[in-house]
């Protein structure tokens, strides 16, 4: 039986799926044009005419993989209540982090040199959305709601540590880490005072 042979694009598709995968184990200094074209069957030159080298194809995968997870986050925080959003925001990242592992690797690591969108780039982003939610709920509870991007800042930045963290633990579901991480988040703004103070601060203050 004769094998049908690749496309143009079919086989950039194939490069692309493979490099991810090579750049996800290796990360970008450890991957090689050699073991991606042995992988794909092909030669380097092929390699080359796709993308130009190795840089071109990080490049364009890296520019894929950060439009799909900002499409990702961007849609589970577009419609629902706050905690309903911000749950739901959470819960996203997590399955991302669990379907595909190979691109949230790629994404917290160093981008290659010259480029100028990273997975910061694409927690930026959802601060600025997550912060205008938080603003919204701020206003209607009384508080500042300039205050707002400071809170987005923090509530952005648990999520995706504790993310990183439930990558390499895997001991708990990803529904259960979810629950938790909102159960933090949510009742701590629930509780929230206008004008916060450092306690022991204070307190060492009104003791001396």
């Amino acid at each position: 039986m004769v094998r049908q042979r690749m496309t143009g694009r079919e086989r950039r598709e194939q490069l692309i799926a493979i490099g991810r995968k090579v750049f996800a184990e290796r990360g970008f200094e450890g991957a090689s044009v050699e073991e991606i074209a042995s992988r794909a069957g092909v030669s380097k030159p092929v390699v080359y005419e796709h993308f130009g080298g190795k840089e071109g194809l990080y490049a364009v995968i890296i520019d894929r993989e950060m439009r799909h997870l900002e499409g990702v986050i961007t849609q589970s925080l577009a419609a629902g209540r706050s905690r309903q959003r911000i749950e739901q925001a959470v819960l996203a990242l997590l399955t991302y982090v669990d379907e595909e592992t190979d691109g949230f690797l790629l994404l917290g690591r160093d981008m290659v040199p010259g480029r100028d969108r990273s997975y910061s780039t694409m927690l930026n982003s959802a601060v600025a959305q997550v912060s205008h939610i938080l603003a919204q709920a701020f206003e209607r509870q009384g508080l500042e709601p300039s205050m707002a991007v400071l809170y987005g800042q923090a509530l952005v930045g648990m999520v995706s540590m504790t993310a990183q963290w439930w990558l390499d633990e895997q001991t708990l579901d990803k529904e259960t880490v979810a629950a938790h991480i909102v159960n933090l988040c949510w009742n701590g703004l629930a509780g929230m005072k206008k004008e916060p103070t450092l306690y022991a601060i204070n307190l060492d203050q009104e003791e001396s």
